[in-house]
């Protein structure tokens, strides 16, 4: 799916700024972008492309100014190189974009399968994956790749973190922490809390993971017979027919707990700042912080 791309698009998803992109245009001659009848830059895929590759070797210690002499060909072996020492995180969340903008479901899964070996399983979820996905919701926001590719890519990744999860042997360990796992009904953003799930099993916990969109009533009639300790749910889409503050508050009262921590997009977007109901409330922002929660 080719896209045009201005140049403020070309920085959110290299991560360069669109003044030193400008600087590279103009002294070395890197980008030749198209222009509009009104003047403006647009870019294509292939620019985004030769940029990631340029970013790699320049975070890497490369001059742009040799960079800059380097044939198509060339600098995509060196960039080769990088990709497969395994030594920076970011390095394989570009390896991960690279693999998406030239559809190459060999280059995904071993970049990911390296990556679990080189820096192991939660590193990996947590510093390659999960931004990753950041950088794949805004390409999806500015139309470069569609709904159906963001589900295929999902579901890969899905089925690593199962199987991760199944590879821990049962060990109740903490056998007075029970942990009940949802998300509200009609959210179906589900990676984030099989991760949550992997998470609460290493630490021995025991779960009762219901998934994706739950109606409350059976939230309600699940909880009653589980008693959970600790109830965790992660928001990233809006809540049909009810406020997030109105949900909250109906969880508070309908679902007996000592802790609910919840997360997702729908409290961090920037926009809203919402009233947790009382101290049983706890907002995670990331992994991190759920860990020392947990």
């Amino acid at each position: 799916m080719d896209t045009r791309l201005s140049i403020k698009e070309l920085e959110l998803l290299s991560g360069i700024k669109a003044h030193t992109l400008r600087i590279w245009e103009q002294r070395y001659d890197i980008l030749k972008p198209e222009r509009t009848e009104s003047n403006v830059r647009w870019y294509t895929n292939n620019d985004l492309k030769k940029i990631l590759n340029i970013s790699l070797l320049n975070v890497n210690g490369y001059k742009i100014s040799k960079i800059a002499k380097m044939t198509d060909e060339e600098l995509i072996t060196e960039v080769e190189q990088f990709l497969n020492t395994y030594e920076s995180e970011n390095t394989q969340i570009e390896s991960l974009l690279l693999s998406l903008m030239e559809l190459n479901e060999d280059r995904f899964e071993n970049t990911i399968n390296n990556s679990i070996i080189h820096f192991g399983f939660e590193t990996t979820i947590e510093k390659i994956v999960f931004p990753f996905f950041k950088k794949l919701g805004d390409m999806w926001q500015i139309g470069m790749v569609n709904a159906a590719q963001e589900h295929y890519l999902s579901n890969l990744v899905r089925q690593k973190i199962i199987v991760n999860i199944d590879k821990l042997t049962p060990n109740f360990v903490n056998t007075r922490k029970r942990v009940l796992l949802f998300l509200p009904n009609q959210e179906l953003h589900e990676m984030g809390l099989l991760y949550v799930n992997f998470l609460c099993k290493a630490k021995g916990y025991r779960i009762v993971y219901l998934g994706q969109s739950v109606p409350l009533e059976d939230l309600i009639e699940i909880s009653k017979g589980f008693n959970p300790n600790i109830v965790i749910t992660i928001i990233t889409a809006s809540l049909p027919d009810v406020n997030l503050e109105a949900y909250l508050n109906l969880l508070n009262q309908s679902v007996k707990t000592e802790k609910f921590y919840v997360s997702g997009k729908q409290f961090f977007d920037g926009h809203s700042e919402y009233q947790l109901p009382n101290n049983k409330f706890k907002l995670f922002k990331d992994y991190s912080d759920l860990k020392l929660l947990l």
